[in-house]
């Protein structure tokens, strides 16, 4: 066994993120594979840093990495969506009401 708890010769993927100047976002780079985390900050340091490339860099274990489900819309509140609130359908609607509205009120 070795370090980290890990067989001999087993290795590890790594997830480079990257900030191009600071106050920009982080970015992901790409992916390093190494034996264990210290070979990992070297090789990304090498990869995306050599060149001035970078000015921080962050490494994450692929497998401590989870997608997250789509949130589900559990109070419905289309209307603070962009897209769940169409103003074209909206008004055509109102249209289509007034317009029921003032021949009901000519037929009277």
């Amino acid at each position: 066994m070795g370090r980290a708890g890990r067989p001999r010769g087993s290795r590890v993927i790594f997830e480079v993120f990257r900030r191009e100047r600071k106050g920009q976002p982080f970015q992901h780079a790409g992916s390093i594979d190494a034996p264990d985390e210290h070979f990992a900050d070297v090789y990304a340091r090498e990869q995306y840093g050599r060149r001035q490339e970078s000015v921080a860099l962050w490494l994450v274990p692929r497998n401590a990495l989870h997608e997250i489900d789509d949130f589900p819309d559990e109070f419905d509140l289309k209307y603070r969506r962009v897209d769940g609130y169409s103003i074209k359908t909206r008004l055509r609607e109102a249209r289509d009401r007034a317009g029921t509205l003032e021949s009901a009120a000519g037929e009277a």
